[in-house]
């Protein structure tokens, strides 16, 4: 992978800067190991030297553990002098920021070795690398994201957070009814910015949904032929759901589990794959009997009890499971099944896709999607047969199995000989540090509950 073409990147700059002169400054934008967006901003002026030169930024950047903190033990750190790489413009990335004050706009970069080259503990460079190799089958990958939040009140209550008060009832809701058309009205405002806020963006979002948890929703994006593209959208998509909520006087939580007895935020993503003429090669009357869909859905079972450390990357992330969620815990698949792993929509035949039910929306999308992409291309190249589909509950029929913790779903990933042939075994190793790291500090941790249970008792 080459840098662009300086004409282009100059030529993109030009013509944004020409359409925008009321812009004052660029945020320029990368998203680290745990999907969080770091970065620089600059003055508008400054906006061509970037997209000529690039910018500056530490490799340390991506052994950060979720506080921010560089984790040593990756080797991006002292070892190397906590040395800076260089990062450039990915295109067609800038756009405005609808929240700011001061008019400012935004532009994605990825990070790339002195020499050109892209870095390899990049995430979105770990997702290039998996898509390459369905390039050299002449495979297109076409994705889409849903992405579950939670509006919370900026206000927590004895550090734990609560539903943000409605700015039209003044209540704050109870609801744990799915699909509610009045508890979209009840943030309408909100929401409604949030749409026209992604549209100004060129972010293909087209709905918002009222999920099953008192002000849960959830976002769908459109899907592209691109699946790097629909993790920019969704990297964005975070950041701004933060902002414009923020600016209605609220807050938001990704985390996968903020309540318990609740509801967690999910991340689902659908794939389909196309051929060399733009054919979807899961097009079936009955998908059971479609080779190459069946081959794709029985590689990504196949993996999945080693990926689960992308899809479910924190402590918190396995709080997110249980039957009465919708969360499977098993590797699953079926036809028009909400309790499995893998569901494939039924409907038009040229629409058939899977929709991986397991990440949750704590989730670096980058990675997430080279697990499941990793997954795919074992199944396809290798005929990996997924064994017969599920029928009705799932988990009244197939026993937990699925890592249900970090430690046991980091050591699945570090032992996973077919994931090693995907992402380079350097990234696994300094993504399983960072989460060892911060493992072994929450278990260092003593929490409310053990002071509740053994101060008085033992």
């Amino acid at each position: 992978m080459s840098v662009p073409p300086r004409a282009v990147q100059l030529n993109e700059a030009n013509a944004f800067l020409k359409e925008h002169p009321e812009v004052l400054y660029v945020d320029l934008l990368i998203a680290d190991m745990n999907g969080v967006v770091r970065g620089k901003r600059i003055e508008r002026t400054s906006l061509h030297k970037v997209y000529e030169k690039g910018i500056n930024l530490p490799a340390s950047l991506f052994a950060l553990d979720i506080n921010g903190s560089t984790v040593e033990s990756t080797g991006l750190g002292l070892d190397i002098g906590d040395a800076d790489r260089i990062c450039y413009p990915i295109p067609d990335t800038l756009s405005n920021e609808p929240w700011q004050k001061r008019p400012t706009a935004q532009l994605l970069m990825t990070m790339h070795e002195l020499e050109g080259e892209p870095f390899f503990a990049d995430p979105r460079e770990v997702l290039r690398q998996v898509v390459s190799k369905f390039d050299e089958m002449g495979l297109t990958i076409c994705a889409a994201f849903e992405l579950e939040f939670y509006l919370i009140d900026q206000e927590n209550v004895n550090g734990r957070p609560q539903p943000p008060r409605s700015p039209i009832s003044g209540k704050r809701p109870m609801s744990t009814q799915v699909y509610l058309i009045d508890d979209l009205d009840e943030y309408v405002d909100c929401l409604q910015d949030i749409l026209e806020g992604a549209k100004e963006q060129g972010i293909p979002a087209d709905a918002i949904v009222k999920e099953s948890a008192p002000a849960q929703f959830e976002v769908n994006l459109h899907h592209v032929a691109d699946p790097m593209k629909a993790c920019d959208y969704a990297v964005l998509l975070k950041r701004l759901i933060k902002n414009i909520a923020y600016d209605h006087e609220m807050d938001t939580t990704f985390m996968a589990k903020p309540y318990p007895g609740q509801a967690g935020n999910g991340l689902h993503v659908h794939i389909s794959v196309l051929d060399k003429d733009g054919k979807n090669i899961f097009t079936s009357e009955d998908p059971e009997q479609n080779a190459a869909l069946r081959h794709a859905i029985g590689g990504v079972l196949e993996t999945l009890p080693a990926s689960m450390a992308f899809l479910c990357p924190n402590v918190n992330s396995y709080r997110r499971f249980g039957a009465q969620f919708y969360v499977p815990n098993s590797p699953s698949w079926g036809l028009d099944n909400r309790t499995v792993a893998l569901r494939v929509p039924t409907g038009a035949p040229d629409a058939v896709r899977i929709e991986h039910r397991v990440a949750g929306a704590d989730a670096n999308p980058y990675l997430l999607m080279a697990a499941v992409l990793a997954g795919v291309h074992h199944g396809l190249t290798n005929k990996v047969e997924p064994g017969a589909p599920t029928e009705g509950n799932s988990y009244e029929q197939n026993e937990q199995s699925l890592p249900n913790n970090l430690r046991d779903a980091l050591r699945e990933l570090d032992d996973s000989e077919i994931l090693a042939k995907y992402i380079d075994p350097k990234y696994i190793d300094i993504f399983v540090a960072c989460k060892e790291s911060e493992l072994e500090e929450f278990e260092h941790s003593i929490s409310d509950l053990e002071y509740n249970w053994y101060l008085h008792t033992v």
